[in-house]
């Protein structure tokens, strides 16, 4: 017996038997679907996490940079409520208001939306004060009251003032855009009608 005839007759190796079963078997990896699940899971524990601690520390802090800066003085703390309720109001509307360009992709307008949100950090945090339920929120309450009396109703008038402008000025902005497009169309309308009568006119000529 040659050697191929040996190895046609020796049975199948116990290896190749397993590989074959292991090939057999369903695909068990998790489909994406289950991959996205657990990952926004676990980002919402993780934001979830990172409010706790910031509710914990942050309106303490807060209370007291502005404490420092109003020094308890009434029209101080009015002036610089006025100072960061319009001016973190007011930039990142404008901002945020840009992402109805159309030249923006879906992804430039998350950025531009977030980053918006992040300019506004200054009128977040007085917010986390004022409306703050945790003890941290509570002792800046009585830093405002003691430390910067007028800057919460400050904050709410520059607010107020800042988002009306920034509207103001996005509303006008529109219209003025409008009002450019209607123009150009109605020159390029009259533009059609001047060649129009002038080409009645060489024919009638002819």
């Amino acid at each position: 017996m040659n050697q191929d005839e040996s190895a046609a007759t020796n049975e199948p190796h116990e290896d190749d038997a397993m590989d074959r079963t292991v090939a057999d078997q369903p695909n068990v990896a998790p489909s994406r679907w289950v991959t996205r699940i657990v990952l926004g899971i676990a980002l919402i524990a993780a934001l979830y996490i990172g409010f706790r601690i910031s509710s914990a520390f942050f309106p303490r802090w807060w209370a007291h940079r502005i404490g420092d800066q109003v020094n308890g003085g009434v029209t101080r703390g009015a002036l610089w409520g006025l100072f960061y309720g319009f001016t973190f109001t007011f930039v990142p509307l404008l901002l945020l208001f840009q992402i109805r360009r159309r030249f923006f992709s879906w992804t430039w307008r998350i950025i531009v939306a977030v980053v918006a949100v992040a300019l506004a950090a200054p009128n977040w945090l007085t917010l986390s004060v004022v409306a703050g339920n945790s003890k941290a929120a509570h002792a800046g309450e009585r830093i405002f009251d003691v430390e910067a009396p007028g800057f919460r109703a400050g904050t709410l008038g520059g607010v107020i003032v800042g988002a009306l402008l920034a509207l103001v000025i996005t509303v006008t902005s529109m219209r003025m855009k409008h009002s450019k497009v209607e123009v150009k169309k109605l020159k390029g309308e009259r533009d059609e009608l001047k060649r129009a009568r002038q080409d009645e006119e060489q024919s009638g000529d002819d």
